[in-house]
C-alpha cells in the first residue's frame, strides 16, 4: 500500500475551514473523542504557553531531560523548513522528528476520522501529534501552546504535570486582546486547579494577573525572580531555588534572554522531576540549541555572498519584546567586539514593525528591508524602509535577502559587519531553506 505524501495530506486540511486562526476547543474535543480521546493516554505533560521564549524554553527542558536518560515527546509550532519539526517522538538515544512514513499515517487516520468537518489545520494537526504521542512510549511530553492558551488547541490537556507561562507581551492582538492584561488572560487559561505553574519574570500587569488566575484555581507558584534565580557570574551560570545552588556552564544559545529560559526551564523540570542529576543540567544547558533564535550562520551558502569576515545571524523575532532582546544581545555583541551592524528585516502585515525597530536605534548603521515569499502576506519593503527613515534610520528596499547580502559584499568595510537577519519566523525559515540547512 502506497502512502500518501504528507504534504498533500496537509494541504487538504487546510481547506476544511475558512479561517486559518478560529481559537475554540469544541472541534477538538469532537475529533478527539471519536479517535478515542488519546489526549488522557499521554505521559506527564508540561505545557509551556506565553508570548517569547517557549521554543528555547522547551529546547532546554528536552536537553537536560534527554541528558539525564529520559524519553521525551515535544510539540512547538510553527515549524520553520519542514512541517515535521513541529512533532519530535522519544526514541532511544534522544528524541526525533517524526519520519514521514509515520506522519503520513497519522494524518491519514485523522483525516478519514474527521470526515469533512469543519476543523482548523492547527486543530487536525495538534490532534494528529497527540495520537503520535498517546502511541509511542515516553516519559514526558513539552506540549508548546499554538496562540494564546484559553482556547489553544492544546489546552485539551485538563491534568499537565506542570503548567509554565513565559514572558507575556503583545502580540497577536487581532486574536488575543489589545492590552498585556488581556493577552496574559488568554495565556492564563494553561494554569489547571492544583497543577503547580512557573512564571518566567514578567511585568507588572501581566503578573497581576496571571497570579490572579492562578491563586483562583488554588495552582501553586513559582516565579522567577523570587522563588529561582539564574543568572550570569564570572563566566558561568547560577541558578538557585529553595532546593539548592546548581553551578553550571553558561548555555550555548546566545543572548542574555536565554538565561530567563534556562531557568524557567530548569524550575519546570525540578518540580517535576526532583531527583534529575547535576549531570543532566551540565549537559543539557550547553546541548541545548533552538534553530532560527540567534542562529549563527557562519558558514553555508548566504555567508558566502556576504562580506568577507562578516558575522551573519538569523533570528526569527517579530515583535516588541523580540526586538529589546535581540538588541540587547547585539549590543552585547558590540561592547566585545565592535563592527558595524547591518538589520536585514521583513516583516508581516500583522506585525508593529515600528514597535520592533526603534530597539536598533544606536546600534544598527543601516536597515535593509526585504519581502517574504510563500502565502504569508508581508509588509512591501518600500513602506518598511520609509518607517524605518522616520525613526532616524538609513533605510534601503531589496529584492530580498540574497540581494542585501551581495550588495553589502560590494562594499568596502574598514572592519566587517555584523549583519542580523530578522523580523519574521516566516523569513527565518527562507533563509535556513536558502542555507540548505534543515532543523533538525
Amino acid at each position: 500500500m502506497v502512502t500518501t505524501a504528507p504534504d498533500a495530506i496537509l494541504a487538504r486540511l487546510l481547506d476544511l475551514h475558512p479561517k486559518r486562526i478560529d481559537l475554540s476547543l469544541g472541534r477538538i474535543q469532537r475529533l478527539l473523542a471519536a479517535l478515542g480521546e488519546p489526549e488522557r493516554r499521554l505521559p506527564p505533560v508540561i505545557h509551556v504557553a506565553g508570548t517569547n521564549g517557549k521554543g528555547s524554553t522547551i529546547a532546554f527542558m528536552r536537553a537536560i531531560l534527554e541528558a539525564a536518560g529520559l524519553g521525551v515527546h515535544v510539540y512547538t509550532s510553527p515549524h520553520l523548513v519542514h512541517f515535521r519539526e513541529r512533532i519530535r517522538l522519544a526514541a532511544p538515544g534522544g528524541g526525533r522528528l517524526v519520519e514521514d512514513e509515520v506522519l503520513s499515517k497519522a494524518l491519514d487516520e485523522i483525516e478519514r476520522t474527521n470526515n469533512g468537518y469543519p476543523i482548523t489545520f492547527f486543530e487536525a494537526t495538534t490532534a494528529t501529534a497527540l495520537k503520535l504521542f498517546a502511541d509511542t512510549p515516553a516519559d514526558v511530553l513539552l506540549l508548546e501552546v499554538g496562540l494564546g492558551g484559553r482556547f489553544d488547541a492544546t489546552n485539551v490537556v485538563d491534568e499537565p504535570a506542570c503548567a509554565v507561562v513565559t514572558p507575556v507581551s503583545m502580540d497577536h492582538v487581532e486574536f488575543l486582546g489589545d492590552t498585556i492584561e488581556k493577552i496574559a488572560f488568554e495565556k492564563a487559561g494553561v494554569i489547571k486547579s492544583g497543577v503547580p505553574v512557573i512564571f518566567a519574570a514578567q511585568s507588572e500587569a501581566a503578573l497581576g494577573v496571571l497570579e490572579r488566575v492562578a491563586d483562583r484555581l488554588r495552582a501553586p507558584v513559582s516565579l522567577q525572580g523570587q522563588d529561582f534565580l539564574c543568572r550570569a557570574e564570572r563566566g558561568r551560570m547560577v541558578y538557585e531555588d529553595v532546593s539548592g545552588l546548581l553551578d553550571l556552564p553558561l548555555p550555548r544559545l546566545p543572548g542574555r534572554h536565554q538565561l530567563v529560559n534556562a531557568g524557567v526551564a530548569m524550575a519546570a523540570v525540578r518540580k517535576v522531576f526532583p531527583d534529575l542529576p547535576l549531570g543532566a543540567f551540565e549537559t543539557g544547558v550547553v546541548r541545548a540549541s533552538w534553530p532560527g533564535r540567534l542562529q549563527n550562520l557562519g558558514r553555508g551558502r548566504l555567508a558566502k555572498l556576504a562580506p568577507p569576515g562578516a558575522e551573519l545571524w538569523l533570528d526569527g523575532g517579530h515583535n516588541e519584546a523580540g526586538g529589546r532582546v535581540l538588541a540587547e544581545a547585539m549590543a552585547d555583541f558590540e561592547e566585545k567586539a565592535p563592527r558595524p551592524l547591518i538589520l536585514v528585516y521583513g516583516s508581516l502585515l500583522a506585525k508593529d514593525s515600528q514597535a520592533f525597530l526603534r530597539h536598533f536605534g544606536g546600534l544598527a548603521s543601516k536597515i535593509m528591508t526585504v519581502p517574504m515569499a510563500g502565502e504569508h502576506i508581508g509588509r512591501k519593503p518600500e513602506d518598511v524602509a520609509e518607517l524605518a527613515r522616520t525613526l532616524g534610520f538609513r533605510a534601503k528596499a531589496c529584492a530580498g535577502v540574497e540581494a542585501a547580502l551581495s550588495e553589502l559584499a560590494e562594499k568596502s568595510w574598514p572592519e566587517p559587519p555584523r549583519i542580523l537577519i530578522a523580523g519574521s519566523l516566516y523569513l527565518a525559515g527562507e533563509v535556513l531553506a536558502a542555507d540548505g540547512r534543515s532543523p533538525d
